[in-house]
């Protein structure tokens, strides 16, 4: 515990700060312009870039990071109201296994295009098709890729991620989507879990839990791409994947609370306090994420990573936004 509280306490001092900024904004203007959980990631961004966290405290806000938010996601499984969710059918699995595997195949194509290497171009399409960096670590040692080319491909990710996050919603009016299709795009087109959950919860409660279980099933794709890539570069393995790699504790647990509440087995009155807790942690983790990220890094990738992972990005959505009206999900 002493190890984790100085870091914890940086992490959520930024995200008391953010709060605070989002009641301005509420209090000046009737709503928040950037809801909490953004304000929380980009002022993390900010505070890393003028001050680097040293190494008391960089124990604690990896967990606030990581941990805490995993432990808020399986929160989140209390207020979900997974027969509304599932109410797309088959369709939407449908969805997301599409998008996993045209967005892996592609983003290969491109990235290959650009002239990647191919170890480094199948790190950036899976990180771009499943979950971000968790995909880049899961999928690095199966197919024998070396530290570089895991330090080129996550280091965009969190800069443009926070660009999705602000862009995304952008397109719901163009597009004339209803909260529960945004929440879908949401969740095929973003990135990493925490950046799911700052670009959908901001456009409405039905959106961020929406995109929330969207996510959770696209992070289970992981398991049979590690698989298939494990098949493929058998010869080249630095060590086997191991069944926590495969399916995260944390999806368990989501899908394990939002099975419970559909049965009835939930307290009504539990709801709402429990999606508050969950909503105050992820605010959290939001701020040790961002005090992560180094905006300088970005400076370290190359033009033709940062091409690629642009480019990739912007197939999914339009991939994302295509399947959603051919399969009719409303």
């Amino acid at each position: 515990m002493r190890q984790l509280s100085a870091g914890c306490l940086v992490a959520g001092i930024v995200a008391a700060v953010s709060v605070t900024i989002a009641g301005v904004e509420t209090r000046v203007l009737g709503h928040p312009v950037i809801e909490a959980l953004v304000v929380a990631l980009l002022l993390g961004m900010a505070v890393r870039f003028v001050w680097r966290p040293g190494a008391v405290f960089e124990p604690g806000i990896r967990f606030a990071g990581k941990e805490l938010l995993e432990f808020s996601i399986v929160l989140l499984g209390v207020s979900v109201d997974l027969p509304l969710l599932l109410r797309a059918g088959p369709a939407l699995a449908v969805a997301i296994v599409s998008i996993v595997a045209v967005g892996v195949g592609v983003s290969i194509l491109i990235a290959r295009a650009l002239g990647l290497h191919p170890r480094l171009a199948v790190l950036v399409a899976c990180g771009n098709a499943i979950c971000g960096n968790s995909a880049i670590a899961a999928v690095a040692p199966v197919i024998g890729a070396d530290a570089e080319d895991v330090a080129s491909s996550i280091a965009f990710t969190a800069i443009l991620g926070v660009i999705v996050v602000l862009a995304l919603p952008l397109l719901i009016a163009p597009l004339g989507l209803t909260n529960y299709q945004y929440g879908v795009l949401a969740g095929l087109t973003v990135y990493a879990v925490p950046q799911v959950l700052a670009a959908a919860f901001p456009v409405s409660g039905l959106s961020g839990e929406v995109a929330t279980l969207v996510k959770l099933v696209r992070v289970l794709m992981l398991g049979p791409v590690v698989l298939f890539f494990s098949l493929r570069k058998h010869n080249r393995f630095a060590r086997a994947p191991s069944i926590t790699t495969l399916v995260p504790w944390f999806i368990v647990g989501f899908l394990g609370l939002a099975t419970l509440r559909a049965a009835g087995l939930v307290p009504a009155a539990w709801v709402a306090p429990t999606r508050i807790v969950s909503t105050d942690l992820t605010i959290v983790a939001m701020a040790a994420l961002g005090l992560s990220a180094d905006v300088r890094a970005v400076a370290k990738a190359g033009s033709r990573v940062i091409g690629a992972v642009s480019l990739s990005l912007l197939v999914l959505v339009v991939l994302g936004i295509g399947i959603i009206h051919i399969l009719h999900i409303r």
